[in-house]
């Protein structure tokens, strides 16, 4: 997405629609660097976040666009700013660029990237294969990737918990630790996820348990950052191909397209596998650049201190009383993300 910096800092008014059932409610949407942030414009509350390759518009030829944060998605954002929709066509320009066209001189071309990728695998090692595949995939791929896992994890876990206001303190305590433009999308599963994952897409799954009986959001906050850190040190891709095998990936390389059965099971696989370890000094520099108290994320983790006691011992917060993540409001909200 880099050719789309000159949007980064976009803002404009739209109209929001939860489900298509709800009034229409005035919201301040923001171009972010891999997400659409709709914020309710008298409180800056984040009402919603969208994966910006994503992003589709779903009354193709009318005047007024109204785009959606994918197929399958209830929301739906009415805009009329035209810079705002430049930016977003310009977004799905890049997505359907980045999609192979059929023909036949993508067909000859595809045969002859067949014909070397065969040739090369018979000296590559299957790693070699599988780190080149993962560095060309697009980040309107991976998102589509990562929306599959997360449709396959939720057979074990459940649908992801979708209580309104919780949505909102989510997003919101994301915008805290990430700031506005770089954030990633966070999902809370109701029940089989004991500690947080990442999937392909900017996508961090993160576990009720550390949300509901805990005594405020730094913990799950510090979750989500240690998350994020892990998938930063190693790309989300690769165990994702190791697991479907290298036909898949070979498929996946040569045609753009990962079938539907290699992935099955990979959610479950993910669940099991064990967590990419992260340096202490650099998780202390990452909790201390966004104002985060360690301790509690320490303490969450691992009760015993048998792994954490040192990140505990070097909270550059321990003995202070920073100031709240969130609002105590938004915090109770999030506790409640599970609920009916």
């Amino acid at each position: 997405m880099t050719a789309l910096r000159k949007y980064q800092r976009l803002e404009c008014g739209g109209l929001w629609r939860e489900t298509p059932q709800d009034q229409r409610r005035e919201v301040l949407v923001r171009f972010g660097e891999a997400t659409l942030i709709l914020s309710d414009p008298k409180s800056g509350e984040a009402l919603s976040h969208w994966s910006l390759p994503a992003v589709e518009r779903v009354n193709k030829g009318e005047d007024v666009p109204i785009f959606s944060p994918g197929p399958e998605s209830t929301e739906s954002l009415e805009l009329d700013d035209p810079d705002m929709i430049a930016a977003l066509d310009a977004v799905r320009a890049a997505v359907k660029a980045a999609i192979p066209r059929p023909g036949r001189l993508r067909g000859l071309m595809l045969g002859a990237t067949a014909a070397g990728v065969v040739a090369l695998a018979l000296f590559w090692l299957p790693g070699a294969l599988v780190r080149h595949t993962a560095s060309v995939v697009p980040p309107s791929q991976r998102a589509e990737i990562g929306q599959r896992v997360l449709d396959d994890l939720v057979r074990v876990t459940g649908a992801p918990c979708d209580n309104q206001l919780g949505l909102q303190a989510l997003a919101r305590l994301s915008e805290r630790v990430f700031g506005p433009v770089d954030t990633p999308i966070l999902y809370v599963l109701p029940e089989g996820v004991e500690r947080p994952l990442h999937l392909p897409g900017d996508a961090i799954i993160l576990p009720r348990q550390m949300i509901e009986p805990m005594n405020g959001p730094e913990a799950v906050a510090g979750a989500a950052l240690v998350e994020r850190l892990r998938m930063r040190a190693s790309d989300p891709m690769l165990p994702l191909l190791r697991h479907v095998g290298l036909r898949a990936t070979f498929q996946l390389l040569t045609t753009a397209d990962l079938p539907t059965a290699a992935l099955t099971g990979y959610g479950e696989a993910a669940l099991r596998a064990e967590p990419l370890p992260v340096p202490d000094d650099t998780v202390i520099a990452a909790f201390e650049a966004a104002q985060i108290p360690v301790t509690p994320y320490a303490v969450a983790v691992n009760p015993e201190g048998t792994v954490t006691g040192g990140l505990a011992e070097r909270d550059p917060y321990k003995g202070l009383a920073p100031s709240p993540l969130i609002p105590d409001e938004s915090w109770i909200a999030l506790q409640g993300i599970c609920s009916p």
